[in-house]
């Protein structure tokens, strides 16, 4: 698994597990939920993620997005 993936991945356990606090529990979580929405779109324009670096520092494979 690769980079792209794991983030990927995060992102999406991020936000689903964000969306079920909301519901669940109190809807301001919805702002978590914006944040990493807001993080994945400029991570589209500038190609710099901060869970990107991190996952580098843990020495998984890059793939084509991050390289």
């Amino acid at each position: 698994m690769n980079i792209d993936r794991f983030v990927m991945a995060i992102a999406g356990i991020f936000i689903m597990s964000s969306l079920l606090l909301a519901y669940f529990h109190n809807p301001n979580w919805l702002w978590f939920t914006g944040f990493v929405g807001a993080n994945l779109f400029q991570a589209s324009l500038t190609g710099f993620c901060p869970l990107v670096f991190i996952l580098k520092k843990a020495g998984i494979q890059t793939g084509k997005a991050f390289e």
